[in-house]
């Protein structure tokens, strides 16, 4: 069998780094991190795959995983990898709607919870889902419904694998595992319709295995990786298997909240992350700058100046720099960009893989001035995450990066991006139809993303469902004005209106600390927040920075008019994603009245 096989890796792994740490998780109550050496991350993966077969999991059966991300969730993933199963996450912050649709979809037996808000959750639908037949409880700490006399918890289940008494029959179906075994089965939330199934197959895995190596080459045991997106993700997924892969040590964050706590802790060297990380990272540095004075300030200016001509002008092309510049980043290196880099926590970084949606030009160029190595790339969960990547040098501001190895990336119609390659999804689960109008007669898997080569590299345009078309009969790209707007600090969400319009307007989501800081800063006297929003100084503030921010742009694709908003949006009401993308058709309809306000005459 291929040594790569999610089936054999961890205990592999195992063999070669023994009582190496492997995984970490943060205890609340000791306030600490606690290791998982490699071989109590192999043996527990071992006798969670017993208590999985005296369970009476069968070969190929669809487990389901409906937790914040925690070392549990991987063990049990791996065990059942061992068992030739497939396993099923499904967000922390499912809806009971979501949950009762992927049960039944995948004929879910066994479900396995995290903390309480997934435990009810699960428990609420339990009787609409007629597969479901018990849940097992990660957190000890959760309280059972009175009326439950099914589930138990994972320290329960784990004694049914005491002493590895199936060991025997677990290795024979190791033994029959093959690289064309489904491995997961990743919901997608989707922005428009019902979930689809997207089915990864071990093979998917292993090929993106073999393709990171070939491009991402200073990655190895000595790194430590901060896991900060949802496992459920197949950004975090793909990365953290692929870390597991390499031997990274990785410390797996159960609160996302809590990140800018858990990364000045761990200091990590690896980190994926979305955008809107670095957004706020780029806000927070000009933040401190503007509040700076004399020359501290200078500095501070001068450092980034002299890190864009340095990293940005001359390594970044393969270009020498001259000795003055050279010693004068070096200075800079040292003292004003290491302090920065400690306050974020990132002083030791290797390297931080960036997708998920449009990177701002001018975060990407402060990015790299102050030599913070972000790859930004591009994939989908149908490509087993990544498509393109840039790596430290060669990159190009703008773009996504280069194609991997052995993914064939093709322009289409409509400048629509198709792919082909290994890491391709074989297609959507119990979906013959959306299937079929994936892929056309050669093969080619349609993203439904536009975009473009430039030599090498590829560009994106737009997601092409969500281009809008205006009244006037101009086209706008709404997540190029939600990404330039985004990056002012007093801009939280933003949702660009334009679609059968006749100009642009947006719904902004202000951060309210910075506005209520603003006006007492200011005098602004106000009763309450929405009064407060509605002030003509507050309005004129919005004004001056989106006019500021939106010069790039043509007439017709500016913000004319904008309301701000109350409360943010939220995947509470539906409005986003569990990747946190807006829900379009929801916004519209939540906020028509708003909206049609601002088209009055």
């Amino acid at each position: 069998m291929n040594e790569h096989h999610l089936a054999v890796l961890v205990h592999r792994q195992a063999e070669k780094y023994g009582d190496k740490n492997a995984l970490y998780y943060r205890d609340y109550d000791k306030s600490q991190w606690i290791p998982i050496t490699w071989n109590e991350f192999s043996q527990a993966s071992k006798q969670t795959a017993n208590a999985l077969f005296e369970l009476g999991i069968k070969e190929c059966e669809n487990i389901g995983v409906f937790s914040q991300n925690k070392p549990e969730c991987l063990i049990t993933d791996f065990a059942a990898y061992d068992n030739r199963a497939v396993t099923i996450p499904l967000y922390a912050t499912s809806s009971p709607a979501q949950v009762q649709y992927i049960v039944n979809d995948a004929q879910v037996r066994f479900l396995f919870v995290g903390e309480q808000f997934q435990y009810d959750t699960a428990f609420s639908v339990f009787g609409l889902c007629n597969s479901l037949q018990q849940l097992i409880i990660f957190d000890p700490k959760v309280k059972k419904d009175p009326r439950d006399q099914s589930s138990i918890y994972f320290n329960e289940f784990l004694e049914k694998g005491k002493g590895l008494k199936y060991e025997k029959e677990v290795e024979e179906r190791i033994s029959r595992a093959s690289d064309d075994d489904l491995a997961n089965i990743l919901y997608t939330s989707g922005t428009t319709g019902e979930p689809k199934g997207v089915m990864l197959h071990m093979s998917n895995y292993i090929e993106a295995f073999r393709i990171h190596d070939l491009r991402l080459k200073k990655i190895s045991d000595a790194d430590t990786s901060l896991n900060f997106l949802p496992l459920t993700h197949v950004f975090e997924r793909a990365w953290v298997y692929y870390c597991i892969h390499k031997g990274v040590t990785t410390y797996v964050n159960l609160r996302p909240a809590d990140i800018q706590t858990c990364i000045k802790e761990v200091r990590p060297t690896l980190m994926c992350s979305v955008p809107r990380f670095w957004e706020k990272v780029y806000i927070g540095v000009q933040e401190r700058i503007a509040q700076e004075k004399g020359i501290k300030k200078t500095l501070m200016l001068d450092a980034i100046k002299t890190g864009h001509t340095y990293n940005i002008d001359y390594l970044r092309v393969g270009k020498k720099p001259p000795l003055i510049l050279e010693l004068k980043y070096r200075f800079y290196e040292k003292t004003v960009i290491h302090l920065l880099k400690k306050t974020i926590g990132i002083e030791r970084g290797n390297f931080f893989p960036t997708a998920g949606a449009a990177v701002n030009d001018q975060v990407c160029e402060f990015v790299h001035s102050v030599g913070i190595d972000m790859l930004v790339g591009y994939g989908l969960t149908e490509s087993t995450a990544t498509v393109s990547c840039e790596w430290k040098t060669g990159y190009k501001i703008g773009s996504v990066g280069i194609p991997m190895p052995g993914i064939e990336v093709k322009i289409g119609e409509n400048d629509e991006i198709l792919l082909r390659g290994k890491t391709i999804t074989k297609g959507y689960y119990k979906k013959t139809e959306a299937t079929a109008a994936a892929f056309d007669a050669d093969g080619w898997f349609h993203t439904g993303d536009a975009g473009c080569l430039k030599g090498k590299h590829l560009y994106l345009k737009e997601r092409i469902k969500d281009l809008f078309k205006t009244s006037n009969g101009k086209y706008i790209v709404p997540q190029a004005i939600e990404s330039q707007l985004a990056i002012d600090k007093y801009i939280d969400q933003i949702a660009i209106i334009a679609d059968k319009r006749k100009f642009v307007s947006a719904l902004i989501v202000p951060d309210y600390r910075l506005v209520e800081k603003f006006a007492e800063e200011h005098h602004i006297k106000y009763n309450n927040r929405e009064e407060l929003l509605k002030n003509k100084d507050i309005d004129a503030l919005y004004q001056q920075r989106i006019d500021t921010l939106q010069q790039k742009f043509a007439h017709y694709e500016q913000i004319k008019r904008f309301t701000l908003l109350l409360t943010p949006f939220s995947m509470e009401r539906n409005e986003l994603t569990n990747t946190l993308k807006l829900k379009r058709a929801v916004i519209l309809e939540n906020y028509k009245n708003e909206i049609e306000k601002m088209y009055e005459d």
